[in-house]
């Protein structure tokens, strides 16, 4: 038989129960490497970011096993929000051609350009799921970001990246807050 059609609604309510754990939980991760290998090896930490914040979206995707999400689970109804979901993801791999012309003048913007665009995507994540967590995410994570450009030009590989993850465990807090209100309200 068969799948039943859902509507947009429905779907859009399904997605929006879930947990949202494991990306923000790999963006921090990411992050925090970055910010590690700001300290330890200042001179490659621009390489680190590159290839820290490009796997982010793999280290969701395997974190989401273990969060209970599982990204991957071929049994889970189809959601068109999944897909938008991605492409979200996408979205804020294409920033890098901003952020790369950018480094090419300008090394120490990296951690500016790559955490602002690339925060963007939690605009419409805020939407996805009716919840003012991804605003705040980005709006300030934009504004924090700004301001510790300007505060530390000198450590902005290590500050920028710490930043980030302060905003992310503060969002990863709300969004566990919000799971199990609704988990307990079913």
């Amino acid at each position: 038989m068969a799948e039943i059609e859902r509507s947009l609604d429905e779907q859009r309510r399904d997605f929006a129960s879930r947990r949202f754990l494991a990306m923000p939980l790999a963006g921090a991760i990411a992050w925090l490497v970055v910010a590690v290998a700001g300290l330890a090896v200042p001179g490659a930490a621009w390489f680190v970011l590159f290839m820290a914040t490009g796997s982010i979206v793999y280290l969701g995707i395997g974190l989401s096993k273990l969060t209970g999400e599982d990204f991957l689970d071929k049994t889970r109804p189809k959601n068109a929000f999944d897909a938008l979901f991605f492409h979200t993801v996408a979205m804020s791999l294409l920033v890098y051609g901003i952020a790369i012309p950018f480094f090419m003048v300008e090394p120490s913007s990296l951690p500016l350009s790559v955490g602002i665009l690339s925060g963007l995507m939690w605009l419409p994540v805020s939407w996805f799921i009716e919840h003012w967590v991804g605003y705040f995410h980005a709006g300030v994570r934009t504004l924090a970001l700004v301001a510790a450009h300007y505060a530390f030009p000198t450590q902005r590989f290590v500050v920028l990246p710490l930043v980030i993850v302060a905003v992310y465990v503060v969002t990863m807090v709300v969004l566990e807050q919000r799971w199990r209100a609704r988990v307990v309200a079913i």
